[in-house]
C-alpha cells in the first residue's frame, strides 16, 4: 500500500540519518506501509470479549451483522448509513482478509451518500477517525474507482488508490460527524472500514479542527501495533535502519497516570540510537507542500540502566524559528515532546535529535507521529441548526438526499432547504409539502431562528399546531393545510396573521379550530375533567374509609396492648375502658352471682376470660371486692381459678379470672347425677377447698 499525504500519493519516503562529523548520507528507506500489514492482509481472529473500548465506534461497511474482532466490537453499517448496497470483493483475494475487509458497501447512486457518527461524548472532543478502503475488484471491473472524501462540507481526501486509510484527528462543532463519500464521475465511491477512537483532549492540538496522519512509526519494532496493544488505537508502523544501534528492554516502561498519550509499552521498549554523542539522529521527510504546517509528535523512553548520569537530548525542526527543545530522560518513563513547523521551499521536512550541550550521551528515539494540519472551516451550516435539520430528518424519517451539511456544498444542499447565502448559513425555508410526512411537528424546529417559511401541508401529521411555532421571530409564512391536526391554532399566530405579518394556512384540518373565538377546548381537558369528576366522588369516600380503618387500627392495637399486659403481668390494674373492649361492650352474659354478672371475653392470643362485673345492687359492696381483689393478688393454688386482672375505677369495679368452660365448682357438686363426681373425688375436693381455707386464713 502507498503511504497518503496532502492530497497526493507519494512512491516513498526518504530516510537520512547523518553523522554530524562524517556528513554520510547512509539510508534510503521506503516507508510506505505495506499493504498486507497496514490493510490487513494478515487475518485477525474474532475474539469472543463481551464488550468493547469505551468511545469506540467501529463500523464494518458491508457487513450484514455485528461480532467482536481482537476485543472490539464491528457492527454493521445499517445503523450509520441509508443509502448504498453491500458487495463481497472478489473471492481471490478475501481468503486471507481480515473480516472488515471482506466486504464493501458502495454508492452507485447520488453524488453524495454519508455515514452519520454520533460519539457519545459529543461536540468539541477530539477523535481519531479512521476510513479504510480495499478495492478488491468488488464489481469485477479490475478499475480502481476515484472519489472525494469529506468530513461535513471540508475536504478530507481524494480515494485514488487501491488498498490503504486515511485517517484524522478531528474535533467536531456538532454532536453528530458526517463522513460523505462524493462521486466524482471516476468510478463508484466504496469503502472498507469507518472506525472513531476517543482521544484525551489534553494530548494532541488539532488547530483548525483536524489533523490529518501522515506518518507513526515504531522505531525498532518488528511488526504493526495496534489495539490493544494501544488503547486508542492507533496504528504503529515497524522502522528499522540497520545502520543504527538498536536498543531492546524486557522491562516495563512505567506509564504514570499523567501520561495521557498512553504509548504501547511495545513500542517505547525498543529504540535506534547514534554511535556517539557527537551524531544527531536526523529525519528528512519530502512532503510535496511548502505551505502546510506539520505537527511532529516525539515519544521517548530511557532503556538502557545508566548509573551516574541521565540521557539529556536536543530536540529541533531544522531550519525552524522558535522550534527547538531540551529533554531529559528518566529511565523506564515515557515523555513526549510535539514541535510544528513548515517544510522548506523545496517541500521538504527534516527534524534532528542531538546530545544536548555537555552530555556525553549518544541521542535515542522509541517512536514518532508526524500530522498536517487541515483547515476544517470550510462553509457550513450554523451548527445548531445542522443539528435541527438532522433531528427534523430523524423524525420524519427521510431517506431522500438529505446526505452531509443541509446548506454545502450549495449544489448539493438538502431538496426543500433555502439556505443563506454566508460562510456559516441559516436554514431560510423549508418546503416539505406532499411528503407522506407522519406523526407531529418535530422540536427542533424551534432552533431555526431564521427561517421565514415552513411548508408542511398535504401530509398526515397529527397533534396540536405547537406553540414554539410563535417563537420564530421571523416566520413570515406558514402552511399547513390538509393534514390532520387537532385542537386550536395558538392564539398568538391567528393574531400575527390578523396583523398581516404572518400568512397562515391552516385548511382541511377537520378538527383544528382556526379562530381567536374557540369554544372551551372541552377535548383537550376532557380527560383532566373526567379525572376530576372521579376524583370528587372517590376522595370522601376513600376519606370515610381511611378514617374507618385508622379507628379500627387503634382499638385493635389497644386491645391488642391491654392483652399483652395482661399476659405478661398478671393481676395487673386496667382501666373499665379496656374491660369494655376484652368483652366487646359486655356482650355476653356467662353467669351471676351476688357479686354481679360474669361476662364471656377474649384475648387476641383467643385465651378466654370470665369477667365479673360488681353490680351497683350488689350485696357484697366494694369492700368485699376489694378483700376478694387482694386475697386473689396473693394466693396462688391449682385448685384456686387465676385471677389475671381487676378494675378499680369509681363505681366500675371488676375481676378478669381465667375462663373454666366446664362451669363452676358448684355447678358439678349440686349434680343430682351422682355419676358425675364420684365419692372419692368429692372427698379430694373438700382436702382441697380447706387448704384453700388454710392459705386464705
Amino acid at each position: 500500500m502507498d503511504y497518503v499525504g496532502n492530497g497526493h500519493k507519494f512512491p516513498s519516503t526518504k530516510i537520512c540519518l547523518l553523522f554530524k562529523s562524517c556528513f554520510i548520507f547512509f539510508c534510503l528507506f521506503t516507508i510506505l506501509f505495506n499493504s498486507k500489514l497496514a490493510a490487513g492482509y494478515a487475518y485477525g481472529a474474532r475474539n469472543l470479549a463481551s464488550d468493547t473500548p469505551s468511545g469506540f465506534i467501529s463500523i464494518d461497511c458491508g457487513a450484514n451483522e455485528d461480532y467482536m474482532d481482537n476485543g472490539i466490537l464491528y457492527k454493521s453499517d445499517r445503523d450509520f448509513v441509508d443509502t448504498g448496497i453491500n458487495q463481497p470483493v472478489s473471492p481471490n483475494i478475501s481468503r486471507n482478509l481480515r473480516p472488515q475487509l471482506k466486504n464493501v458497501r458502495s454508492f452507485p447512486e447520488g453524488r453524495r451518500n454519508c455515514y452519520v457518527l454520533k460519539p457519545e461524548n459529543g461536540k468539541d472532543n477530539t477523535y481519531l477517525i479512521r476510513a479504510s478502503f480495499l478495492y478488491g475488484n468488488y464489481d469485477r471491473k479490475n478499475t480502481t474507482p476515484i472519489f472525494d472524501l469529506y468530513l461535513g462540507s471540508n475536504l478530507w481526501w481524494t480515494v485514488d488508490w487501491d488498498n490503504g486509510y486515511v485517517e484524522t484527528l478531528y474535533t467536531p462543532s456538532t454532536d453528530y460527524i458526517t463522513v460523505c463519500l462524493f462521486n466524482t464521475s471516476k468510478g463508484v465511491p466504496y469503502i472498507s472500514t469507518l472506525e472513531l477512537r476517543h482521544l484525551d483532549n489534553t494530548i494532541y492540538r488539532t488547530p483548525a479542527r483536524a489533523l490529518v496522519t501522515m506518518q507513526r512509526l515504531d522505531i525498532g519494532g518488528r511488526s504493526n501495533l495496534r489495539y490493544p496493544a494501544d488503547v486508542y488505537d492507533r496504528i504503529w508502523n515497524p522502522l528499522n535502519v540497520d545502520t543504527l544501534n538498536s536498543s531492546v528492554t524486557n522491562s516495563s516502561i512505567s506509564q504514570g497516570n499523567n501520561d495521557a498519550y498512553k504509548i504501547p509499552d511495545t513500542m517505547l521498549r525498543t529504540a535506534a540510537k547514534e554511535q556517539n554523542a557527537s551524531c544527531s539522529l536526523i529525519y528528512f521527510w519530502e512532503t510535496q507542500s511548502s505551505s502546510a504546517q506539520f505537527y511532529v509528535y516525539f515519544h521517548f523512553a530511557e532503556i538502557e540502566k545508566l548509573v551516574g548520569k541521565k540521557r539529556r537530548l536536543k530536540v529541533d525542526l531544522t531550519g525552524q524559528r522558535n522550534a527547538t527543545t531540551n529533554a531529559t530522560l528518566d529511565y523506564l518513563k515515557p515523555l513526549s515532546l510535539s514541535l510544528n513547523g513548515t517544510p522548506d521551499n523545496a517541500g521538504q521536512l527534516q527534524f534532528s535529535i542531538s546530545a544536548a550541550e555537555g552530555s556525553d550521551l549518544p541521542p535515542l528515539l522509541n517512536g514518532f507521529e508526524i500530522y498536517a494540519a487541515k483547515d476544517m472551516r470550510n462553509a457550513s451550516t450554523v451548527p445548531v441548526e445542522a443539528d435541527a435539520m438532522m433531528g427534523v430528518k430523524g423524525a420524519f424519517k427521510l431517506i431522500r438526499n438529505w446526505e452531509g451539511d443541509p446548506c454545502f456544498p450549495s449544489e448539493l444542499s438538502w431538496s426543500g432547504l433555502t439556505c443563506s447565502n454566508s460562510s456559516a448559513s441559516n436554514i431560510l425555508s423549508i418546503n416539505l409539502s406532499s411528503s407522506n410526512l407522519t406523526g407531529k411537528i418535530p422540536a427542533s424546529i424551534a432552533n431555526l431562528r431564521e427561517i421565514t417559511s415552513l411548508d408542511l401541508s398535504n401530509n398526515e401529521l397529527t397533534g396540536e399546531v405547537p406553540e414554539f411555532l410563535v417563537n420564530l421571530p421571523n416566520l413570515r409564512n406558514l402552511n399547513l393545510t390538509s393534514n390532520k391536526f387537532t385542537g386550536s391554532v395558538p392564539k398568538a399566530l391567528l393574531q400575527r396573521a390578523e396583523a398581516g405579518s404572518l400568512i397562515l394556512s391552516v385548511g382541511e384540518n377537520p378538527d383544528l379550530c382556526t379562530s381567536l373565538k374557540c369554544p372551551y377546548n372541552l377535548k383537550k381537558y376532557l380527560a383532566l375533567i373526567i379525572i376530576a369528576c372521579i376524583l370528587a366522588v372517590l376522595l370522601p369516600i376513600v376519606v370515610f374509609a381511611l378514617v374507618i380503618y385508622k379507628r379500627r387500627r387503634q382499638r385493635e392495637n389497644l386491645k391488642r396492648e391491654i392483652e399483652e399486659r395482661l399476659l405478661k403481668s398478671k393481676n395487673r390494674q386496667v382501666r373499665y375502658s379496656e374491660i369494655l373492649l376484652i368483652s366487646d361492650n359486655l356482650k355476653t352474659t356467662i353467669g351471676e352471682g351476688g357479686f354481679g354478672k360474669v361476662y364471656y371475653g377474649t384475648l387476641s392470643d383467643k385465651t378466654q376470660v370470665a369477667i365479673k362485673l360488681l353490680s351497683a345492687s350488689s350485696r357484697q359492696g366494694s369492700n368485699e371486692f376489694k378483700a376478694e381483689a387482694q386475697i386473689l393478688t396473693i394466693v396462688h393454688h391449682r385448685n384456686l381459678v387465676s385471677l389475671i386482672g381487676y378494675c378499680d375505677e369509681a363505681e366500675n369495679k371488676a375481676l378478669i379470672y381465667e375462663f373454666m368452660p366446664n362451669g363452676n365448682l358448684r355447678k358439678h357438686l349440686s349434680d343430682p347425677n351422682t355419676k358425675a363426681l364420684s365419692w372419692m373425688e368429692r372427698l379430694q375436693i373438700a382436702v382441697d377447698a380447706a387448704q384453700v381455707n388454710k392459705l386464705q386464713g
